[in-house]
């Protein structure tokens, strides 16, 4: 019985998941790579699970994902967790939240060296959200929260 158990126990927590896909760790150049398609509009968002604001925007990220799908938009999550939360706790969290868009972690440690990398103007708190349309050199970084609606506007007005 006991075997079981360890077995079901390993199974579950090899699949922890996000929205099928595992959560891949990125470098601060990674992230950037990644959001640079020039057909496309970035929603990147720099979040924690320990960080009650930006939890509490989830569910705006969630519905940008389900309002964008069938659009050139893309929604990346970069969580800021803590290397001893990456992949399992973070995981775990975003399967209960049905965190519906792209999840990745960000690998880099030092703040020092990749807030310039992502974002000259940004003090370092989170959450944190750059809009970035690379085919139109348009760039919209928030600092603190921000709503869907407001999101929205921004992305409907580059894709018009």
């Amino acid at each position: 019985m006991k075997h079981l158990l360890f077995v079901w126990i390993i199974l579950l927590l090899s699949s922890f998941k996000s929205n099928g896909q595992q959560i891949p760790a990125y470098s601060a150049e990674d992230v950037i790579h990644h959001t640079s398609s020039k057909d496309t509009v970035y929603i990147i968002n720099f979040w924690a699970t320990w960080c009650a604001p930006c939890v509490g925007e989830l569910p705006a990220f969630n519905a940008l994902k389900r309002r964008y799908d069938r659009r050139p938009v893309r929604v990346l999550l970069v969580s800021l967790d803590f290397k001893e939360n990456y992949p399992d706790k973070l995981a775990l969290f975003l399967q209960r939240k049905n965190i519906m868009p792209e999840v990745a972690w960000l690998s880099d440690t030092n703040p020092n060296v990749f807030i310039p990398k992502i974002e000259n103007s940004w003090g370092g708190s989170i959450p944190a959200t750059i809009v970035v349309a690379p085919g139109q050199s348009f760039k919209k970084f928030i600092e603190g929260t921000i709503t869907e609606r407001e999101i929205s506007k921004i992305v409907d007005g580059l894709l018009k």
